[in-house]
């Protein structure tokens, strides 16, 4: 019988497909197993030490039994039997986290129960590991970037205006602090040698801002009655389906910052963007900001706007805890997480 390319190529890309949803599966079921034997492990050995007063030699004695008995198979360390009993003790009543430790790996759990304190910290890092499949390295650096904390502080305007679900992936999308580090510049400079630094490290600047963002150009050129005006930097968000406009600024956030983003946004939406794509939004991006500036600032605004800040040095940016959510708003915002993700 004569096979036909085309119907042979479709049939072929199908079984692939197949394949690869069964070995997906597969996979996803071998983890949740090793977790579920990592979390009764670390039970066992929290309940006989609590039963017999045994100390810490108790594990070491465990883990060269168990690799002698065991002698091809990987886990049983000392330190990786100490990680399993910190496992079970911090989890046995975090109702928020427990039921998600299956959905990610075993080192990504080690991270996050080495790094994370609070239940809402550790399901926001479970959320986003498992949604963008973030490796070893990533889930680091976003926790030593304070990601969760960027998330919950970030300065918008969306909840105001734009649709609920809308406004929630548009919170994912900004950040209330951005780490330039990767920038080699001078003490001083200006905002177009911070914007050309940007776009020389563009593969870091886009890192930094998010996964779904895509570079459109610097000093993007609109056009009103006969006038040229820039937008810094015009990216374009794949999940939001909406352009993206960026102004940097090298020193503090002030009102009239506002007002020629909007101005900016009014452009993009009459004449740029195209048919199914969203309106578009704004990043302020600048060195500093009042909190309550920025507010007032939002109270009569009309297009949809972030601002935050940056530094280009590797120091972390102070300490996010006087300005944290309530713990209801937290978990409210999480929870919103979950089902957008």
């Amino acid at each position: 019988m004569d096979i036909q390319n085309s119907d042979y190529q479709s049939f072929f890309g199908e079984v692939k497909t197949k394949i690869r949803e069964a070995q997906y599966k597969a996979l996803k079921a071998v983890n949740k197993e090793l977790i579920q034997l990592y979390w009764e492990l670390g039970k066992m050995i929290v309940e006989r030490q609590t039963q017999f007063g045994w100390g810490k030699s108790i594990i070491e004695n465990l883990s060269k039994d168990l690799q002698t008995e065991f002698p091809n198979q990987n886990g049983f360390g000392r330190s990786n039997l100490e990680y399993m009993k910190l496992f079970y003790l911090e989890y046995q009543g975090d109702t928020i986290s427990q039921p998600m430790v299956g959905e990610i790996g075993w080192t990504h759990n080690v991270i996050i129960i080495r790094k994370c304190k609070t239940a809402e910290e550790r399901k926001f890092y479970m959320l986003h590991t498992k949604k963008f499949g973030w490796t070893k390295n990533v889930l680091i650096h976003q926790i030593e970037r304070k990601a969760f904390e960027m998330y919950l502080t970030n300065q918008t305007n969306f909840d105001q205006l734009l649709p609920e679900n809308y406004a929630h992936q548009a919170h994912l999308a900004v950040k209330d602090h951005y780490s330039f580090d990767f920038l080699d510049l001078a003490d001083e400079y200006s905002e177009r040698e911070l914007e050309e630094a940007l776009v020389k490290n563009i593969r870091k600047f886009l890192i930094e801002m998010g996964s779904a963002f895509t570079f459109v150009g610097n000093q993007f050129c609109v056009k009103v009655a006969g006038n040229e005006y820039f937008i810094d930097l015009l990216l374009f968000h794949r999940k939001l389906k909406c352009l993206v406009a960026i102004e940097l600024k090298i020193d503090e956030f002030k009102p009239e910052y506002k007002g020629k983003m909007e101005f900016y946004l009014s452009i993009l939406n009459d004449k740029y963007k195209e048919e199914g794509e969203n309106e578009a939004i704004g990043i302020i991006i600048c060195k500093e900001k009042d909190r309550t500036i920025v507010e007032y600032s939002f109270k009569n605004a009309v297009y949809p706007i972030g601002v935050s800040t940056y530094n280009t040095t590797s120091l972390l940016p102070e300490q996010f805890k006087g300005l944290l959510p309530s713990p209801e708003e937290i978990s409210q915002r999480l929870q919103d997480l979950e089902n957008i993700i």
